[in-house]
């Protein structure tokens, strides 16, 4: 089996029985949130997960070695030029030695369990692509949700997406879906859609409760955490901007993962940089409530 290299803070957590909150480092890279924007968001979320008194472990590939928290001497390396590393590229990241890999979803689920870790915290997760029927292009990240002993915590997935496909594609994994102060699936910096979420929960011991059950099957699930109202982009907005910017990515032949960026970049545009604060917001929220989680269990 792979082992997994942790951080002296993260060893000392484990020893201790503290808990720990696990990250991905993509969105923290030049893949995800542009400088310096990322560097703050990295901050925030490192800051949340400890005033709620857990512990972050920030994933990655580093000089060939999976990674769960990082030394502080390290974080720069993550917040630069990154190869982004899925949990298919693992064996490839390790075989290579690459440099710095960049952990997305599926790629941090792999490195928390491995490292024990029960909660994981993210932005918004992928799934299923509009034009599925003839692309077949899913995201890995939906099979990583349901097979992986981790829970996860997201503001929903992006908005993009074909969303009622992706629930059900959850549930035919067999991934458990509840909904954190909200009846609908949140889409990423816009807080709601028509696509209802099997269970809301309003209760925090209640949601900690389901999470010790789901965990004791041996599998994950997704917890969806809307974006913080006062932050969350104008739905109108972000509605419009959406269908010109698919619109145009269509127009132009943009496909695959080509088209995350190119659509967050046009909502960023459309909302005069608004979705910057509201993707940092809802990262910082969504840690926090993974953290209060851990703590619980």
């Amino acid at each position: 089996m792979n082992t997994v290299t942790c951080s002296e803070e993260v060893e000392d957590a484990r020893s201790a029985g503290t808990a720990i909150v696990a990250l991905e480092s993509t969105v923290y890279s030049n893949l995800g949130l542009p400088s310096p924007d990322n560097e703050r968001a990295l901050i925030r979320c490192l800051d949340a997960i400890r005033e709620a008194g857990a512990v972050p472990a920030v994933t990655a590939v580093l000089d060939g070695q999976l990674r769960a928290g990082l030394e502080e001497v390290e974080y720069d390396r993550i917040l630069g030029p990154a190869k982004k590393a899925a949990e298919r590229d693992l064996p490839v990241a390790i075989g290579q030695g690459w440099d710095v890999g960049a952990t997305t979803v599926s790629a941090s689920l792999e490195i928390a369990q491995l490292a024990g870790i029960d909660l994981f915290a993210t932005g918004g997760v992928g799934g299923v692509h509009r034009g599925v029927e003839m692309t077949g292009d899913i995201s890995a990240d939906l099979s990583a949700i349901a097979r992986h002993r981790v829970i996860t915590v997201s503001a929903g997935a992006k908005s993009f997406l074909d969303l009622p496909r992706t629930l059900e594609v959850l549930e035919t994994l067999g991934a458990t879906v509840v909904g954190w102060e909200t009846d609908v699936l949140p889409a990423f910096t816009a807080r709601s859609t028509t696509c209802p979420i099997p269970y809301r929960i309003d209760d925090l011991d209640e949601l900690v409760s389901i999470a010790r059950a789901q965990l004791g099957f041996g599998r994950g699930m997704l917890v969806t955490n809307p974006v913080p109202i006062e932050d969350a982009l104008d739905q109108n907005l972000h509605d419009t901007a959406l269908t010109t910017a698919l619109a145009d990515a269509k127009a132009t032949g943009i496909v695959g993962a080509a088209i995350t960026p190119f659509v967050l970049d046009r909502i960023a545009e459309a909302s005069g940089g608004a979705s910057i604060p509201a993707n940092i917001s809802l990262l910082v929220n969504n840690t926090t409530l993974a953290a209060r989680i851990a703590g619980a269990l």
